[in-house]
């Protein structure tokens, strides 16, 4: 396959992250360029206008060119949520509707009031077929020609997952006339031979430059495009993250197969046009298809054994049984959150990884060629809360639901989709004697006070009377200005009825809360307790120090409580040639020499230096028991634990539910394989 490669884009440079789409298009709608985004004046007057509204940070001076209006543009158009410019061989623009005037689509999408409505109406807009085939009367859609590859590879490997590598080479640089056998052939050479290359990175960047002889553009594209393009495929909800690629949602594998069936036509072009601008209709929109699908979806419940009851909705036409199938999606996405709530305590290394990357303002670690975690710059409000939830998680002990501690929305591979919308806290961590509630923000200037001062007090002061139990409010930021301190030492809120409240509210930097978090499970001390003691030992001196002073005492005081933490953690934790991983709740050790299973933990080894926790000495015993128990030279693999997980009556928690030598059960974990990496650069420099 030696033709011209022509990479297609379902975003644009400028509009990387679909999920912004619908702030920028309602405030479009409500602006006076409603069918007036044509010409250098209307084009440099909206990209005023969203500058003015905060949705772009354009500096005066630096773009007067309009290109942020001509992207925002872009983006509407291929949603079509408003008429764009036909040209004359495309057909009428009578036939279509006025040019920038917002479609009925667009009205639709204007009005949808929750994510998986919004996820509905994007699958609606991808799945239309409206991208052209080279020079060809054909066009196609990419989200249906990726799930036709996506089902054969499964039809052939067993599996649907698509690597980043392979849809960056042979997924988003072809389409249906390059041929579905031929590519899937491509992607699976491409598999075989990188399984056995000694460099995923090396070999990677080798079949980049080989592909990129036939592109006329930058190679870095074709992973760069990649990226984006991924991220609008999985807004559709049928696509979900797996590493840095994808796979199809089992909850909507029978949809994805339906959409697979057609990928081309050669229709007029404007019919399709019509056809997105008013909304086009979908395999589910069939009462048929409709009732395969929530067939189906019953099916997988009744197998995971998810509790469900639809008895009193009625069934008679597509659209009644596509509401029993959305209630059951709901079920079921619940579900999968409590279980990815439960799984958080054993991630606590990856959360404070997060807060790393949100200290220094976003940015990328990765791990190696196919796995990586990223804050995008652009995404940190969001990516805090998130991370802040995600620390409350693995705390754990939490009275309510996990998507009832949290305000802001979740994608379905519990990414953060945006930040908490105006009204209520951030998060709600309510434990059984008390309530804490989380406020965050990536303000650092002077106007923090102005902006947080206000509504966290008034947030704090809603949960005391919510709760008939103590709430502590504990506010998170990147820096904290000293007037910001100064309002929360005095803590003072008039209620209803100018009921006087002296609320509990602790400034705390999110590089101080870090410390804290990571002292905590370093010592096995990981407890909404030890959260709420160091909020009240840290508010007991408000009182008695100016601002400036209290800050200074917040910060020593975290401190000292870590060391003491670290101190616990190397005189209770050592084993004797290595550190325990944890306790159970009996009190019973895990990871050590009295466990018949898991005697040894890789975990503990390497976090007892990258978080430079351990004593020195113990530091170098526990890394030579790691190489001796946890390093398989013969087979080139760094073990998590050993032995395995099995027959014993120790239960961990998930990890058990793999076969042994699997995944986090005593197979090879990128994470820690990491870990272990860094031992080297770490004692280098102590």
């Amino acid at each position: 396959m030696n033709k011209t490669i022509t990479i297609w884009m379902l975003g644009n440079n400028g509009m990387r992250n679909p999920n912004r789409i619908m702030e920028g298009f309602k405030v479009f709608a409500a602006s006076p360029f409603v069918g007036k985004l044509h010409g250098p004046e209307y084009e440099i007057g909206f990209t005023n206008f969203l500058n003015e509204k905060g949705i772009i940070h354009n500096e005066k001076g630096k773009d007067e060119s309009g290109s942020h209006a001509r992207k925002w543009r872009l983006v509407f158009e291929r949603n079509g949520l408003i008429y764009r410019k036909l040209k004359p061989s495309e057909g009428s623009q009578e036939e279509l509707g006025s040019v920038d005037d917002i479609t009925p689509f667009g009205q639709a999408f204007l009005k949808a009031d929750t994510y998986p409505a919004i996820q509905e109406l994007f699958l609606r807009a991808m799945s239309t077929e409206c991208s052209k085939i080279g020079k060809t009367s054909l066009h196609f859609s990419p989200l249906r020609w990726i799930l036709s590859i996506m089902l054969e590879l499964e039809k052939r490997t067993g599996t649907s997952e698509l690597t980043r590598i392979e849809f960056a080479l042979w997924g988003h640089t072809t389409t249906p006339e390059d041929g579905l056998s031929n590519v899937v052939d491509h992607i699976l050479d491409l598999r075989t031979r990188r399984q056995v290359s000694p460099s995923k990175k090396a070999f990677d960047k080798k079949e980049i430059e080989i592909r990129g002889k036939f592109y006329k553009g930058k190679s870095g594209n074709f992973l760069d495009y990649a990226d984006m393009n991924m991220r609008y495929l999985r807004i559709s909800g049928v696509l979900q993250r797996k590493g840095r690629g994808l796979i199809i949602a089992s909850a909507k594998h029978l949809l994805a197969e339906a959409l697979a069936k057609s990928t081309a036509n050669n229709k007029p072009i404007i019919e399709d046009y019509r056809m997105l601008c008013n909304g086009a209709p979908l395999p589910t929109d069939n009462e048929n298809v409709a009732k395969s699908v929530l067939n189906d979806l019953m099916r997988q419940m009744k197998e995971r054994r998810i509790a469900f009851d639809i008895s009193d909705l009625p069934l008679n036409t597509s659209a009644e049984i596509n509401i029993a199938r959305r209630r059951l999606e709901s079920i079921i996405a619940q579900t999968d959150e409590i279980q990815y709530a439960q799984e958080q305590r054993n991630q606590w290394k990856e959360i404070s990884e997060y807060m790393s990357l949100l200290i220094k303002g976003g940015g990328k670690t990765v791990y190696d060629e196919d796995n990586a975690i990223e804050v995008p710059k652009d995404e940190t409000p969001a990516y805090l809360e998130w991370t802040l939830w995600r620390a409350s998680l693995a705390i754990d002990h939490l009275v309510n639901m996990p998507y009832e501690v949290r305000g802001f929305k979740l994608d379905s591979d519990f990414m953060p989709v945006s930040a908490a919308g105006g009204g209520k806290g951030d998060l709600y961590c309510e434990f059984e004697d008390f309530t804490i509630l989380t406020e965050v923000t990536m303000s650092t200037s002077s106007r923090q006070e102005a902006m947080e001062g206000e509504p966290v007090r008034r947030h704090v002061s809603d949960a005391v009377l919510k709760y008939a139990k103590p709430v502590y409010g504990m506010f998170i930021a990147v820096r904290i200005d000293t007037n910001t301190a100064e309002t929360f030492r005095h803590g003072i809120w008039y209620a209803k009825d100018d009921v006087k409240q002296r609320l509990s509210i602790v400034p705390l930097t999110l590089a101080q809360f870090q410390k804290y978090f990571v002292a905590m499970f370093d010592a096995n001390k990981a407890t909404p307790e030890a959260v709420r003691d160091l909020l009240v030992e840290c508010e007991s001196q408000r009182d008695v120090l100016e601002a400036p002073a209290w800050k200074d005492y917040i910060g020593r005081h975290v401190i000292e409580k870590a060391n003491e933490l670290k101190k616990n953690l190397n005189a209770k934790a050592w084993d004797g040639r290595w550190y325990r991983r944890a306790y159970m709740d009996d009190g019973t050790p895990l990871g050590s020499l009295e466990n018949d299973e898991c005697k040894i933990d890789s975990i503990s080894q390497s976090w007892s230096i990258i978080s430079n926790a351990g004593d020195n000495d113990k530091k170098f015993i526990a890394m030579e028991s790691l190489e001796n128990h946890l390093i398989d030279r013969e087979n080139g693999i760094i073990k998590l634990l050993d032995p395995p997980f099995e027959k014993g009556k120790q239960n961990p928690g998930y990890i058990k539910s793999y076969l042994p030598g699997v995944r986090e059960n005593g197979g090879q974990y990128t994470h820690e394989y990491f870990s272990c990496g860094q031992f080297i650069a770490n004692m280098l420099e102590i």
